[in-house]
């Protein structure tokens, strides 16, 4: 069992910057594929980033490339998604999500067994 916890979002203007922390309990944790989501209103929730167990596979969705990094820490347990040159369309709940690592990579939420409670970011033009 795996648990999430995210922290970090919060209210910027375009062109600023947050990171997102996810942080687990759960001894597999290590051993999952950690992805990043995000649903706005009335959207489907959507695949951002993710990050394989040690970190040497990363994956970004066209929109945030460039924009996005993820990083993984698995000595405590952390993920990280740090956000530049913020947009007003990357206002969204932002979710982080984990499944057992297969060695493919899975951007289909309903993929993953495990889920945070959620983040909101909002950003302001």
């Amino acid at each position: 069992q795996v648990q999430l916890v995210e922290t970090g979002g919060g209210q910027v203007q375009a062109g600023d910057s947050l990171r997102l922390s996810c942080t687990a309990s759960g001894r597999t944790f290590s051993s999952t594929y950690v992805g990043w989501f995000r649903q706005a209103p009335g959207e489907d929730r959507e695949f951002v980033a993710g990050i394989s167990p040690n970190g040497g596979r990363i994956n970004y969705a066209d929109s945030v490339k460039g924009r996005f990094t993820v990083s993984r820490y698995n000595f405590n347990n952390t993920v990280l998604l740090q956000m530049n040159s913020l947009k007003p369309e990357d206002t969204a709940v932002y979710y982080c999500a984990a499944r057992p690592y297969s060695g493919v990579v899975v951007t289909t939420s309903g993929r993953y067994n495990y889920w945070g409670q959620g983040t909101q970011v909002t950003v302001s033009s």
